[in-house]
């Protein structure tokens, strides 16, 4: 397998803007940042307002794939619990994703954003399935990929299928998009004295056990050496300073920790 650029690497952008932490990226939206203020179903002005900050970055030169998560809509681990078989209702979220996907796609497309929408679960006459060679070239074009239907199988979340599409595209970060301002050592909606890490290896947040994503997520990025940057959503222009290299969020891995 190819291995990652150097994260270090910095990439020429329009004039007077700086320059790009990294050329390549995967952002991980939750289905829930759809909804906004409304907690469930999809928000039009929330999503035209990620469509704006993702045509924001992609002007600046950024190769962006982005994976959506279907919260907003139904959660297969929760449609299990009410009853439903488990792997019918793993799907029953996948298809959920794909909602999300496309509304993506039609809020990019209407600020000016080529784009395309791949699939883990073959459904030609709404997307393209994911072919990676495919999809890289979508990237190197200029287009925004959006990947839906999580990998295409049941028992994995869409924190995995965003982790190993990264690793799949080559891309040289994974941008975790939540509603917390980064990384803290406990839950700091519960504990307001819970120290917030600005930056951590793979290793010590794992042996911290911090939830950054999923451990199999979380394996397959510190594998791969792909740093993880945990971000809030909810404040305005927070993915182009991330991409800018501003101090925003918690960066996991490709990096000296605070504990170190």
């Amino acid at each position: 397998m190819d291995e990652p650029s150097d994260n270090r690497t910095q990439f020429p952008t329009p004039e007077g803007v700086g320059t790009l932490r990294w050329k390549r990226v995967l952002l991980k939206l939750s289905g829930e940042a759809f909804a906004g203020g409304q907690g469930f179903g999809i928000d039009a002005p929330t999503v035209r307002r990620i469509a704006v900050e993702i045509a924001e970055v992609v002007r600046l030169g950024t190769e962006l794939a982005v994976v959506v998560g279907g919260g907003n809509i139904i959660r297969g681990g929760l449609a299990s619990a009410a009853g439903i078989e488990r792997t019918t209702a793993d799907h029953m979220g996948m298809l959920a994703t794909v909602i999300n996907c496309l509304a993506l796609q039609s809020a990019l497309e209407a600020v000016g954003i080529a784009t395309r929408t791949q699939t883990g679960i073959t459904m030609q006459a709404v997307a393209e399935p994911f072919i990676r060679r495919r999809a890289i070239r979508h990237l190197e074009k200029g287009r925004v990929v959006i990947f839906g239907a999580g990998t295409g199988n049941p028992y994995f979340t869409t924190d995995t299928a965003a982790a190993l599409r990264a690793v799949e595209i080559r891309a040289q970060a994974l941008l975790k998009a939540t509603n917390i301002d980064g990384v803290y050592e406990r839950d700091p909606r519960e504990d307001a004295t819970a120290r917030k890490f600005t930056r951590i290896s793979h290793e010590e947040a794992f042996r911290l056990r911090l939830k950054v994503m999923d451990l199999t997520a979380f394996t397959l990025s510190m594998e791969n050496g792909i740093p993880i940057v945990v971000f809030d959503l909810n404040e305005g222009g927070n993915i182009r300073r991330v991409l800018l290299g501003e101090p925003v969020g918690t960066v996991v891995g490709g990096v000296q920790s605070d504990t170190e």
